[in-house]
């Protein structure tokens, strides 16, 4: 019999491979990029992706390594994801999704179909995963998101946000999306639009140097990012949720492990963290007294954190070999 530890593993690797056969099998063009180059290669790389998501799903396993794994499995992904953007662009089209470049600025997800009153494939892939994994979006999946994790972790400690940042972000992020309906309902042509992307993307980088380092909070994923906020309300769709036990004795050290100014004293009376929390799980590691718990539905807590980590390890590794510009 299979002892139980090595099970959570092969269901990582059996979910990626399976979405993967099928997307191998099925999808033309080939979107597994070792079939765009080598035909027949793309079955080896639906294996390799499969072995990686079951390392990365028994290294996260472990509280102890699941920030350290978080971190260097999303740094990973942002870096292969604009490194086939860097090659599209030297020339080698195989590299891009469809050879029609469109800026990999992730608050385009949502304004570019306020643009355009269509265009909802990467809307949809968005709402997927936050279906399956909630905010955790923004904490392992968003190709920008790991820069400003970098940036953030400048700062051994984050510094307390202004209690405003919480809803300043709110009448921020309606204000980016009803701008870009506006700049659509107003007829306002494609190649100023891009530009106004692009700048707002630039800004973003501006914001993670000049705010996000300082501060040691994620502050472009808090406040700048539309689909932080667009994530964490949607995510509550999903069943998975950190909650605080009333074991908790407020020693306050979780703070120091929280970039999303999720926890402050009021979060741990209230026994949860805040609208902001994107369940990266590394306040668990922090907590001496284990009164930090992931909860889905029934399920304990050691089971629910299980099929978290199973559920975006593959989602990781799927996103590593078919998420491009």
């Amino acid at each position: 019999m299979l002892p139980i530890g090595r099970i959570p593993p092969l269901v990582a690797a059996l979910l990626t491979g399976g979405l993967l056969s099928v997307v191998q099998w099925k999808v033309s063009p080939p979107m597994l990029l070792a079939e765009r180059f080598i035909p027949g290669s793309g079955w080896a790389e639906v294996v390799l992706l499969s072995v990686y998501a079951a390392l990365v799903c028994r290294a996260m396993l472990d509280p102890t390594r699941q920030p350290k794994w978080r971190r260097w499995t999303w740094r990973l992904f942002s870096a292969v994801f604009y490194g086939q953007l860097l090659l599209g662009l030297a020339g080698i089209e195989k590299c891009l999704m469809t050879g029609k470049l469109h800026l990999p600025v992730p608050a385009l997800i949502a304004a570019g179909p306020a643009y355009r009153g269509g265009g909802f494939f990467m809307l949809g892939l968005f709402l997927t995963t936050v279906i399956l994994v909630g905010p955790a979006w923004c904490s392992h999946l968003c190709y920008l998101g790991a820069w400003d994790d970098v940036a953030a972790s400048r700062v051994k400690v984050p510094r307390a946000l202004p209690r405003w940042v919480r809803l300043g972000k709110v009448a921020f992020a309606l204000a980016v999306l009803f701008a870009a309906f506006l700049m659509g309902v107003a007829g306002v042509e494609g190649t100023f639009a891009a530009v106004a992307g692009g700048t707002f993307g630039i800004a973003g980088i501006a914001i993670m140097v000049l705010v996000s380092a300082r501060t040691g909070a994620m502050v472009h994923c808090l406040f700048w990012c539309p689909i932080g906020l667009l994530a964490t309300w949607l995510g509550r769709v999903s069943p998975f949720r950190l909650v605080v036990e009333s074991s908790c004795t407020r020693c306050t050290l979780c703070f120091r492990a929280c970039r999303y100014d999720a926890l402050a004293p009021e979060d741990l009376e209230r026994g949860r963290p805040a609208a902001s929390c994107t369940l990266c799980g590394d306040c668990i590691r922090s907590c001496r007294h284990d009164s930090i718990r992931y909860r889905f539905a029934g399920l304990s807590g050691p089971r629910a954190r299980t099929l978290f980590i199973v559920l975006v390890a593959s989602l990781h590794a799927l996103f590593l070999g078919l998420a491009r510009i």
